[in-house]
């Protein structure tokens, strides 16, 4: 019984979550009302307040699943080249352009944008960027990591929502590569940073 009941939560949040991310989308817009997303998803408005709490949480965790099933397994390939896997997110970003340019600049932008840096995060490695600059500690590691990923969000958002119609992954992939590029290399013509204060 338990079970079948687990089953029935899992199909409900996953058809509001589907409902979200196909309104936001052809509507172009966050401000949805709830039973419109109830009734596209066949399930109760209470259901909604109930799994999510409210609308905006509703449509941030359809984007977190968006990213979560089509474009995290694309990009965690650490055997793929840097450019390949760029290519793979601005591909999605360009795919979902109507929901995502919606959601960063609706109701929900500001814990959509942490949304997104909490999922890519994670993909931005200790390891990766002491390749890049050498011995850090800890903190400067997670550090750089976070302005990393905001970085990049703050690019590819920027994209999502200004550039012009169609948008041009390899365009983005390029853009994105050159700033890794331009970091890597100046890392290795540069000497390292002291410690203290200059004397």
């Amino acid at each position: 019984m338990q079970d079948r009941q687990d089953r029935r939560v899992l199909r409900s949040r996953a058809a509001l979550m589907a409902a979200a991310v196909r309104l936001v989308s052809e509507r172009r817009t966050t401000t949805l009302p709830v039973a419109d997303l109830s009734n596209a998803a066949d399930v109760s408005r209470q259901l909604v307040y109930l799994q999510f709490g409210d609308r905006d949480a509703l449509l941030v965790a359809a984007a977190a699943d968006l990213v979560e099933r089509e474009l995290l397994p694309e990009v965690r390939d650490d055997s793929a080249p840097h450019r390949v896997r760029l290519l793979a997110m601005a591909r999605h970003f360009a795919r979902h352009r109507s929901f995502y340019r919606a959601m960063l600049t609706g109701s929900c932008a500001f814990p959509m944008a942490r949304a997104l840096n909490r999922l890519f995060a994670p993909l931005v490695t200790g390891e990766g960027l002491r390749e890049v600059f050498g011995e850090l500690d800890e903190t400067t590691a997670r550090d750089l990591a976070a302005m990393f990923t905001g970085g990049t969000g703050a690019i590819v958002n920027d994209w999502v929502i200004e550039a012009a119609d169609p948008l041009d992954p390899e365009e983005l992939a390029d853009r994105l590569l050159r700033v890794t590029t331009v970091l890597a290399h100046h890392r290795s013509s540069s000497p390292p940073p002291t410690g203290g204060s200059p004397r």
